[in-house]
């Protein structure tokens, strides 16, 4: 009465002390045998060991013996709180005897242990999780029997389990490893996820989990594609039952649940048959052998409808007349497959080993109110490989006993070696399509020829835009980048293309006076500014300034009322260059400019008479008297030439290279001639 948890594989297995984790009851024993291949030894490993010691080991205790029987040998007498085993017992034969005693004591939960064979030299228990482990991927070997009620598991393939969960108990829920049998299990470890999510799946039921550090998944076969159902690659006519659900609703329409119903994730009602009993069925017809590795189920996913199956078996066959129920090798009965446990969930289910076949039948044993369900099969494109050729050799011609003896060891080994997937030589294999080899050159250029062809377009890309640039870069070197950036020039030749002022400017009074100007010659302007002490800042920018329309003024004597001369720039016969100034006059002095230069000297000669008037300050400190009166010069802007002024013979000395100052007459009031254009 001392036996727990228990389960014994014909390779592995798991054994616990009676209400493990908890606290042993007193006085109770339990005995297990453990029997394994011949030929093979057992070993034993602990996950948990805490036994009372009080008494030294007399009546709570745990003892291994090699054998079964009377026979049996004791390897070991083990108790202890706590008790940490370091590696594992191995037995000397194939045959172990596992006794636990428990005596009056008031602590101690038990032991947990795990065992197989000896090849399995990195077995683990059920207990183990993954983070007792640093490895970021690791192989190890689960034993039979971790679906535990005492562990717990969080997540779901594809996502992957919390760090926290069963290694071997997520093996199984994941359908990489069978409660029944164990097996290997290859383990990646990565970077965890926020949130788990819970699934039912090989009954066991994995629980919503928080935030890890860490998480782990299974590295697989890859054989769990979808075969059809939901994509509809599965034609309807393939898709058939034992009978159909008929019945009509409140408007007298009749609904019809046919079999292409239960197609997984198909929006509407499912399949269901018409009389709810352990003869129904549901098939599937592949068209051709496959390879299936689980199933999908849901319930009616109505909710008006709460009907689902809670239980089935699986039956399959090559011609759909001879069926055969799926088993689990070493179990003597059929397999019963947990299904659904409400009408919404998706509930899977793995083969462990997979199904070989073309037709597929679900019968359901358990449902709530009706039988009905949506379906998805696992599993991928089955190929059929040809056993080995095993070619005897010809026997010596002299038929003695060393001959017989000789063919008789020599029978024996090949049928040993056939009994343990062993061959003592190489067999020859004939009418194979593919070489393994050849497979691997065929994925490698696969993945090689896309890459390649990537690569050399990406370099054709660069190389094209690399020329395509370095030509726009000395196109645009040759045709804008100038050595030398002549502003002065360049303004001058866009001026042809500004558009000639036509408006007329109002007659502007200029005043004169015959003490104060004088009026030398073109050539003698430029020296005679270059004598004069200059009273303001020279100017900045040569050419012409468009704001100089505004009326420009000159500084006259002191105490003398200034006078102005509005000249037009537009309307000139000769292009004349005006200065700006970059220093004003204070603001508590009179408001006049430095006069406005006309550089003469750079256009042909002109005569005296010609619109090119020049007024400046006289020489001296003292300046003279102002004689004569104002008259108005009148501008014509619609002339070819500008307007002129008429003045009488200058008195004084004649001759136009006298060194005394030259004082003219105030012109005579006359009229301007009227030049007509051309």
């Amino acid at each position: 009465d001392g036996c727990g948890h228990t389960v014994l594989g014909p390779e592995s297995g798991t054994l616990a002390s009676i209400n493990y984790p908890q606290t042993s009851p007193n006085s109770t024993v339990c005995e297990w045998e453990i029997r394994v291949k011949p030929g093979q030894r057992v070993q034993l490993k602990f996950g948990d060991f805490d036994i009372d010691d009080s008494d030294s080991c007399h009546s709570s205790y745990l003892r291994v013996h090699n054998g079964i029987g009377p026979n049996r040998t004791e390897i070991g007498k083990y108790c202890g709180f706590g008790f940490q085993m370091d590696g594992l017992i191995t037995s000397k034969s194939n045959e172990v005897t596992v006794q636990f005693m428990s005596g009056v004591h008031t602590s101690g939960r038990g032991f947990l242990a795990a065992y197989s064979t000896t090849g399995k030299s990195d077995l683990i228990t059920c207990l183990d999780i993954a983070s007792h482990f640093s490895e970021p991927e690791f192989n190890k070997y689960c034993p039979a029997g971790c679906v535990i009620p005492f562990a717990d598991i969080s997540g779901t393939i594809p996502h992957g389990y919390r760090d926290s969960s069963s290694l071997c108990m997520a093996g199984v829920h994941a359908g990489v490893v069978s409660n029944t049998l164990g097996g290997q299990i290859n383990v990646v470890i990565s970077k965890g996820i926020p949130y788990y999510e819970g699934s039912l799946a090989n009954n066991v039921t994995s629980k919503m989990g928080p935030l890890s550090t860490s998480l782990f998944t299974f590295k697989t076969s890859g054989c769990y594609g979808t075969l059809g159902m939901e994509s509809g690659v599965i034609p309807d006519s393939h898709i058939t039952s034992s009978s159909i659900l008929e019945w009509p609703n409140q408007t007298g329409q009749v609904n019809i649940w046919k079999p292409e119903n239960a197609r997984l994730k198909r929006i509407g009602p499912p399949w269901a048959a018409f009389i709810s009993d352990e003869h129904q069925w549901l098939q599937i017809d592949l068209n051709k052998k496959k390879k299936i590795t689980g199933i999908i189920t849901t319930g009616s996913t109505l909710a008006e409808h709460y009907y689902y199956v809670s239980a089935y078996r699986i039956l399959y066959s090559d011609d759909a007349q001879k069926w055969t129920a799926y088993t689990e090798p070493g179990m003597g009965k059929d397999k019963i497959f947990q299904g659904n446990t409400e009408l919404y969930q998706e509930v899977r289910n793995n083969f462990i080993p997979p199904i070989i076949a073309r037709f597929f039948r679900i019968n359901p044993l358990k449902w709530h109110q009706k039988i009905a369900m949506k379906v998805e099969l696992l599993g991928c494109q089955f190929s059929i490989g040809r056993a080995p050729k095993i070619i005897l050799p010809a026997p010596p011609q002299n038929k003695n006993e060393k001959n017989a003896d000789f063919m008789d060891d020599f029978t024996h080994s090949v049928k040993t070696s056939l009994q343990t997937d062993k061959t003592t030589f190489t067999p020859e294999i004939k009418n194979t399509t593919v070489t393994p080899s050849v497979t691997k050159d065929v994925a490698l250029a696969a993945v090689l020829v896309p890459v390649l062809v990537m690569v050399f377009t990406t370099l054709i890309l660069i190389l094209v835009c690399a020329w395509h640039w370095r030509n726009r870069k000395k196109k645009t070197e040759d045709t804008y980048d100038l050595p030398y950036w002549d502003r002065a020039g360049w303004w001058k030749g866009m001026k042809q293309f500004f558009p000639i002022k036509s408006a007329e400017h109002e007659e502007t009074p200029v005043c004169y006076s015959s003490s104060e100007i004088s009026h030398p010659r073109p050539r003698e302007v430029p020296t005679m500014l270059q004598t004069e002490s200059t009273e303001y800042a020279q100017p900045l920018v040569g050419g012409i300034v468009g704001t100089l329309h505004q009326r420009s003024t000159f500084k006259p004597e002191e105490g003398k009322e200034a006078s102005y001369a509005d000249l037009d720039p537009y309307n000139s016969p000769i292009q004349e260059v005006y200065h700006a100034y970059a220093k004003p006059l204070p603001v508590t002095g009179p408001e006049y400019a430095t006069p406005i230069i006309m550089d003469v000297s750079s256009h042909p000669s002109t005569p005296l008479g010609a619109s090119s008037i020049s007024t400046f300050k006289a020489a001296g400190n003292q300046a003279p008297p102002l004689v004569g009166m104002c008259n108005k010069l009148l501008f014509r802007t619609d002339s070819a030439s500008s307007a002129q002024a008429l003045y009488d013979i200058p008195k004084g000395q004649p001759g136009p290279g006298s060194a005394d100052r030259l004082v003219y007459q105030v012109p005579q009031s006359m009229a301007h001639p009227t030049v007509s254009k051309d």
